[in-house]
């Protein structure tokens, strides 16, 4: 099934019982599975679904505990791990990124998605960056210009944050040392790969998107070894 388009963020949104029915702020979700509902019907129909509305959904998801999302929260103690909630017919992929103390991802782009960002246990930093220049980016791997930061934000339990490609690169972190963090994402359309970039030299490499766990997986959720995700690569 082809993904419905995404307006891109802070274009003007339609007219009308159009504007109304996007920008209107949903009602309270309690359950990841009431999520998935709710965005499976704001994809269902439509060519275009807006941003800002995708992560109003998001925002409205403050479940009673954790315990509604903990089922999906597997960690490694090697580093960071996706677990997938929903698939969203192809349309979207939603999934729980669970980080121990001190893991990272790397410096990456998100393949011409969308990505809407929700905290639910924890801190994490993000980090953007501006893409390499196309100076840079034609040298040898080996050399290169450093990457620009942009800016760097601390985002707490319950934030919400958007971010694509044309806002930039970005890396998240839990910065702790004693206390894991959990973000609940959002990527529209689904994407298989996307680029991971070295911060020194803005050398970027291919890194594909794996799962640690999928719904429906023995051993509450965990997979063999051989399916585990791997560390993108990068030299920084």
């Amino acid at each position: 099934m082809e993904s419905a388009l995404v307006q891109p963020w802070g274009e003007t949104a339609p007219e009308g019982e159009g504007l109304r029915a996007w920008a209107g702020k949903p009602g309270r979700i309690h359950t990841l599975s009431e999520l998935a509902a709710r965005l499976r019907a704001e994809f269902e129909g439509r060519d275009v679904v807006c941003p800002q509305r995708l992560q109003a959904l998001m925002a409205a998801y403050q479940p009673a505990s954790p315990r509604d999302w903990k089922p999906f929260a597997k960690f490694d103690r090697y580093r960071y791990t996706r677990n997938l909630v929903d698939e969203g017919d192809g349309r979207y992929n939603l999934m729980l990124l669970c980080w121990a103390e001190g893991h990272g991802s790397a410096i990456h782009d998100h393949a011409g998605a969308h990505c809407v960002m929700r905290i639910l246990a924890g801190s994490l930093c993000e980090v953007r960056f501006a893409w390499p220049s196309e100076h840079a980016a034609a040298l040898p791997p080996e050399e290169g210009e450093p990457l620009q930061e942009l800016s760097k934000c601390t985002l707490e339990n319950g934030d919400v944050c958007y971010i694509n490609d044309s806002q930039g690169l970005h890396r998240v972190e839990n910065p702790s040392h004693s206390e894991r963090a959990v973000s609940l994402h959002l990527y529209c359309p689904p994407f298989g790969a996307c680029g991971v970039f070295n911060q020194r030299t803005g050398h970027r490499s291919t890194s594909h998107v794996t799962f640690w766990s999928r719904p429906g997986d023995s051993a509450g959720g965990r997979v063999s070894r051989r399916n585990r995700p791997q560390a993108p690569a990068e030299d920084n």
